[in-house]
């Protein structure tokens, strides 16, 4: 077991912070400490990916001295979806904390459970 938890550190790396980030997301009433959990599990999905497109031995793909083998290069669409998956992540992040900061205005805290309380009172 040991062995071969050594031969895979990254992927489980990428799990442990998969479950910091879910639980910081589930057990934080804060915002803004929500919005950097969901982050942190992008990261671990990222990471993921990244150490299953990885192959030892194997270089970028782009043909260099001739080599047209495909066995000589790693497969670029786990690095295409992770490039992809980070913009999309960046633009998610920008508005969530607009729309925190929208809350924030409104009802001068961070805390959801605040929140839904004034919600309760307004009747919404």
């Amino acid at each position: 077991m040991g062995a071969h938890l050594l031969a895979n550190y990254g992927e489980a790396v990428a799990m442990v912070l998969f479950g910091i980030g879910f639980c910081n997301l589930l057990l934080q009433p804060n915002l803004i400490k929500k919005i950097i959990g969901l982050n942190i599990m992008d990261t671990a999905v990222y990471l993921f990916l990244a150490e299953k497109g990885y192959i030892a031995g194997h270089t970028a793909p782009i043909v260099v001295d001739g080599v047209q083998s495909v066995d000589a290069y790693i497969n670029p669409i786990p690095s295409g979806l992770v490039l992809t998956g980070i913009v999309v992540s960046v633009s998610v992040t920008a508005l969530m904390l607009a729309l925190t900061i929208r809350l924030y205005n409104r009802y001068h805290t961070l805390n959801l459970d605040e929140i839904s309380r004034q919600l309760k009172k307004e009747g919404l």
